[in-house]
């Protein structure tokens, strides 16, 4: 197989999310047949060029999301397709030490203090892997100087915090405050949840706010641009 039809496989993969060998795809006739894991593996086998590999996994997930948005996909079929290129960008990091443009940026996520909720939160990261973005989850229930100390150690250029209950939203400006205080002013903050809004992420002194993961990858892609 050539490198140009190893790439097309790739892409095809991702947009029919097919994870590997043991998934079936969309249509469900892809089980046996190597997945977006495998062609990966195979492409950097062949020494295919991981930047080239990095362009297809963004222009398939562009693909899905026209798909998406012209109703052709449901949001469980747009999550597949970015798991495939989540579980996939776990076998290209390496090869991509050194290289520039590696990643789009690193965002820190966390549900706060006194939520346990993490559905949506988990949804937002596979999104944002598929995406192109490095990850850090903290986890549910996380206090405002637990954040606080993550960002300090990680230095991520975003920080995602999630709420699902009015009586924790709040929490969420301790954060804020908390990140002001210690002096930290480079991390773009982006808010979500379902208690939460744009007009709430204005007084707490949030970047932005986000009502779902598709809106979380507008924003983030948004705040890159103006950067």
């Amino acid at each position: 197989m050539s490198e140009r039809d190893i790439l097309e496989e790739i892409r095809n993969s991702i947009v029919m999310g097919h994870l590997d060998a043991e998934d079936e795809g969309f249509d469900g006739s892809m089980e046996g047949t190597p997945g977006t894991v495998e062609l990966v593996e195979q492409a950097l086998e062949a020494e295919t060029d991981p930047q080239q590999i990095l362009t297809v996994f963004n222009a398939a997930m562009d693909e899905v999301g026209r798909l998406f948005e012209a109703g052709e996909y449901l949001l469980p079929d747009m999550l597949a397709s970015a798991e495939c290129v989540g579980e996939a960008m776990d076998v290209l990091e390496p090869h991509l030490a050194g290289t520039a443009d590696t990643q789009k940026g690193t965002f820190l996520i966390a549900t706060v203090k006194g939520d346990l909720h993490d559905i949506g939160k988990n949804i937002v990261i596979t999104m944002l892997k598929g995406a192109g973005y490095q990850v850090r989850d903290l986890g549910i229930d996380v206090p405002a100087d637990e954040i606080v100390a993550a960002v300090k150690e990680h230095k991520p250029q975003y920080l995602g915090l999630s709420a699902l209950l009015t009586t924790t939203m709040t929490e969420m400006e301790t954060v804020i405050r908390q990140l002001k205080e210690a002096g930290i002013t480079d991390v773009k903050v982006i808010i979500g949840g379902a208690p939460t809004s744009e007009e709430f992420a204005r007084k707490i002194g949030a970047d932005g706010h986000c009502r779902d993961a598709l809106e979380a990858v507008e924003k983030l892609e948004a705040l890159r641009s103006a950067s």
